[in-house]
């Protein structure tokens, strides 16, 4: 196989796993759904096991990650020390929130300090209105995009 078409086959495969539901994926429906983005069969022996390598390394590199690991552990939709719904941990002090703010839910990103053996915001951080948000999340794919093409030009 050709390392042009090994790099499109391991992008587009990243690109899902990274994005999709993990408990919803199995290895066959992986590849099934990278052949359809990129209009490449991916049946034959040679793929299958260079998509089974991408999945494992994938997996392999999630659970060893320590702050991927925390993340998990605190990402349990949890009430923080307000009541406002605690979304996610991004790292070990910053956190994903949603709350209202005069009758306003906001979507904040914060970095978070403990005090007395709680955890309260700090100041450092963002909010957005649900308005804001959803501009956001309907850049990402553009913001994935710029990344990618970074990341490659330093590699």
């Amino acid at each position: 196989m050709e390392p042009k078409i090994q790099r499109k086959i391991e992008k587009t495969v990243m690109k899902i796993l990274k994005h999709g539901n993990l408990d919803e994926i199995s290895e066959v429906r992986l590849r099934n759904m990278a052949a359809e983005k990129l209009g490449v069969d991916l049946s034959s022996s040679e793929h299958r096991l260079f998509v089974r390598g991408i999945l494992e390394s994938f997996l392999e590199a999630r659970n060893k990650d320590p702050e991927d690991e925390e993340v998990r552990k605190n990402s349990e939709n949890e009430l923080d020390y307000n009541g406002d719904r605690a979304i996610c941990w991004l790292s070990g002090k910053r956190r994903v929130t949603v709350h209202k703010y005069r009758r306003t839910t906001l979507v904040s990103i914060k970095e978070w300090y403990e005090k007395d053996g709680k955890q309260l915001p700090g100041t450092k951080g963002i909010s957005l209105t649900t308005k804001q948000w959803a501009t956001f999340t309907k850049a990402i794919p553009a913001i994935e995009d710029a990344i990618e093409k970074l990341e490659s030009r330093l590699n």
